[in-house]
C-alpha cells in the first residue's frame, strides 16, 4: 500500500514539475509588446509630468503629446494655478526650478498661459527639441516668478 501512494506522489510530482517547464517554455516564447500611452483623442504621450507648487500652488499634469506629426504641450482637467499677470507656459533645462530668478538660458517660452484651469494644449515650434528640458513651467514674466512646474518623465 505504501507503495502505491508513493508511487502516484512520484507521478504527481513529474506532472507538476513536466507542467511547470512547459508554462515557462511558453512564457519565454510569447512576443513581447512595448505599450505606447496615447490620449483619448489616440495622440502618443512622449512624456508627461504633476505640477508641483512654486511661487503659488498649481495642480494637475503636464504631458507632450505628438498628434498628427506635430508635438504639443497638454494640461489634463485637473490643470489649475492661480491666476497672475504676464503668465506664461515654458519649457525649462532643469528639473527643479527656482521660485524667482529663472535665466533666459535656461528655458524656452513656448505661449501666453490661455486659462489658470482646465485642458488646453500649446503647440511646441518644431526648431524646439523638447528632450534638452525636463520641466514644464507656468512662469509669470513680469515678476520672474515660477508659479508651478512639472517635471517631465518618459
Amino acid at each position: 500500500m505504501k507503495f502505491k501512494y508513493v508511487a502516484v506522489l512520484g507521478i504527481v510530482a513529474l506532472l507538476s514539475v513536466g507542467c511547470a517547464n512547459v508554462a515557462s517554455q511558453k512564457s519565454e516564447i510569447q512576443p513581447q509588446t512595448q505599450t505606447v500611452a496615447q490620449t483619448s483623442d489616440g495622440a502618443s504621450i512622449e512624456a508627461s509630468g504633476t505640477f508641483v507648487d512654486a511661487e503659488h500652488p498649481t495642480d494637475g499634469t503636464a504631458s507632450i503629446i505628438t498628434e498628427n506629426g506635430k508635438k504639443y504641450i497638454q494640461f489634463d482637467d485637473q490643470f489649475k494655478s492661480d491666476n497672475g499677470p504676464d503668465l506664461f507656459v515654458i519649457l525649462h533645462k532643469d528639473d527643479k526650478l527656482p521660485i524667482t530668478g529663472i535665466k533666459k538660458e535656461d528655458y524656452v517660452t513656448i505661449a501666453r498661459l490661455k486659462s489658470t484651469s482646465g485642458v488646453q494644449k500649446y503647440e511646441i515650434p518644431e526648431n524646439v527639441d523638447f528632450t534638452k528640458y525636463k520641466s514644464v513651467a507656468i512662469w509669470c514674466r513680469a515678476f520672474n516668478a515660477t508659479f508651478g512646474y512639472a517635471v517631465l518623465k518618459a
